[in-house]
């Protein structure tokens, strides 16, 4: 299951997601936001990363204008990588090499068949492991 949420700002980038998920029989939660009235990022993003962090969802999603207030607000979950991604080569690289649970997204950043490239790009490359998982199990430490 994915988790997935966003600001105002990030409103329809969700929304095309959210058609692609649906399209493409992947489960999801959406923990909001579902208006364009001005609301707090960090917010929505903590809700998505916590049930990441929990197991409650297998990966995550969070978006807002620029996908960095969100990206931040993520990685202060402990147990998340989050890594804000602007092309496929990021995406792939954020999963087999950092192992990234939480991807986060600009909407103002990439447009929708980008953000939908980078997103399949992102579910469909496993971490590589190896020399690898010694680095990341650093960043838990």
């Amino acid at each position: 299951m994915i988790a997935i949420a966003c600001d105002h700002a990030g409103l329809k980038l969700k929304g095309v997601i959210l058609n692609y998920f649906t399209e493409n029989a992947i489960e999801f939660r959406d923990f909001g936001t579902s208006t364009e009235e001005s609301c707090d990022y960090p917010h929505y993003a903590k809700l998505a990363a916590n049930a990441v962090a929990a197991g409650e969802a297998e990966r995550g999603v969070v978006i807002c204008g620029t996908g960095i207030g969100v990206a931040i607000a993520a990685n202060k979950v402990r147990g998340v990588r989050c890594a804000l991604c602007d092309s496929v080569f990021l995406a792939q690289r954020s999963r087999s090499h950092n192992d990234a649970n939480v991807l986060a997204l600009g909407e103002l950043v990439v447009d929708a068949p980008l953000a939908l490239e980078i997103l399949a790009a992102w579910l469909g490359t496993p971490f590589e492991g190896g020399r690898h998982s010694r680095r990341v199990a650093q960043l838990e430490a």
